[in-house]
């Protein structure tokens, strides 16, 4: 009966709309906390196992040499071999609890641990759950070595910052994630400054072309950095030279950055400041305050919400961005953000996973941060600058 009136009281429209957004939220959390766990997972549980078994432990398949023929001894009409798999000196498994057993790499899990197989040449081998085993042979053992075998361990869950040490002490990725902060910090805060001040003269200042100049920042929302970078980077070659400014420096790529990151800058926060109170600024005008000073005491405080969106998008492009950081500052060690650093790793540990997914988790953390501190002003900031207008 409760539950009925609840229902009622939140009504069915709205129900389904939470239910979707939570939907939402946990198909995009999915694929973040997999490559978080992957990433502190050891290799061989990568290899043998999903992530989502991490918490629950996992079977690794693994290999085990056994005791030497010259260890045999007699028992009746057989000859045997005993001892433990995971013994060290005789290329042992990584200890753990022995599922299944097999003598072939295709085959590791073909006996069941503990029941003993028959692997043909009258020959027996039993391995139990302890890691003990017992081989035996009707006739004397031939082979020079021991036997391999292959083995299917259930291993605990266990977790190792290894990884992570690994990507973190390797060549140059500390000095990239520096650049990359050198770069995604200014590219940032100068498209906000000067879009801020565009903003509020295309809102409350009147002057003529003012209708051009808002079109054609709309339009220029559309351009896509790739196609102008040469035609930039030229442009910017011919302007350094001239004033004395080096090729591969970081002012280049601030301009860039903030070149293209201000047409959406300017439309969000034309459409939101414009939408302010009218009686706000004009009593300040009244009251003979200045347009500068109108925008630094009044708009800007009331803006912090739309200039927070922004934030959030610019910094993400910058701080994932590998082209223009490749194009305006180069590919040398001391000049490669942490993209392009921690590309170059994968290029030289491509095959291995846990180093794969440490390295993403670490690109993205700071995004992350930079999403939850911001995260609710992003919404209303949004939703402000597309419903208003002046």
């Amino acid at each position: 009966m409760n539950a009925a009136i609840n229902l009622r009281r939140i009504g069915l429209p709205r129900l389904i709309v939470h239910l979707s957004v939570l939907l939402i939220c946990i198909l995009w959390l999915i694929p973040t906390i997999g490559i978080l766990v992957t990433s502190l997972r050891e290799p061989g549980q990568i290899a043998s196992s999903g992530w989502w078994t991490a918490f629950t432990g996992a079977a690794e398949t693994s290999a085990a040499r056994l005791g030497e023929p010259s260890t045999a001894r007699q028992d009746g009409p057989n000859f045997v071999i005993s001892g433990s798999v995971f013994d060290g000196s005789q290329e042992g498994a990584k200890k753990g609890a022995v599922r299944a057993f097999g003598t072939k790499v295709a085959a590791p899990t073909e006996f069941t641990a503990g029941n003993p197989a028959d692997i043909g040449d009258g020959e027996t081998l039993t391995v139990n759950e302890d890691g003990s085993y017992v081989y035996s042979k009707n006739a004397p053992f031939s082979d020079k070595r021991g036997k391999r075998v292959y083995l299917s361990i259930a291993q605990p869950a266990s977790f190792t910052l290894d990884n992570y040490r690994t990507v973190l002490t390797s060549q140059g990725i500390g000095q990239a994630f520096v650049n990359s902060l050198t770069v995604a910090i200014p590219a940032t805060i100068i498209p906000i400054l000067i879009s801020a001040f565009a903003a509020y003269a295309l809102s409350w200042m009147h002057f003529p072309g003012r209708a051009i100049i808002i079109a054609v920042v709309v339009g220029l929302i559309v351009v896509p950095l790739q196609m102008s970078l040469i035609p930039l980077l030229k442009m910017y070659n011919e302007i350094g030279a001239f004033f004395g400014i080096a090729s591969r420096s970081y002012v280049g790529i601030w301009l860039a950055h903030a070149a293209f990151g201000m047409p959406l800058a300017i439309y969000l926060l034309r459409n939101y400041i414009a939408g302010l109170p009218k009686e706000v600024i004009e009593s300040a005008r009244v009251d003979g305050a200045s347009d500068f000073e109108i925008f630094v005491r009044i708009v800007l405080p009331l803006s912090f919400p739309a200039l927070a969106s922004f934030s959030i998008f610019q910094f993400l492009w910058t701080w994932n961005d590998l082209l223009v950081a490749m194009v305006f500052l180069g590919t040398g060690k001391d000049q490669l953000v942490l993209t392009g650093a921690l590309n170059a790793l994968l290029g030289s540990m491509g095959g291995k996973w846990e180093i794969l997914t440490a390295s993403a988790f670490i690109t993205i953390i700071v995004p992350i941060i930079v999403f939850f501190a911001l995260q609710r002003y992003l919404v209303r900031g949004l939703l402000a600058g597309s419903v208003k207008g002046g």
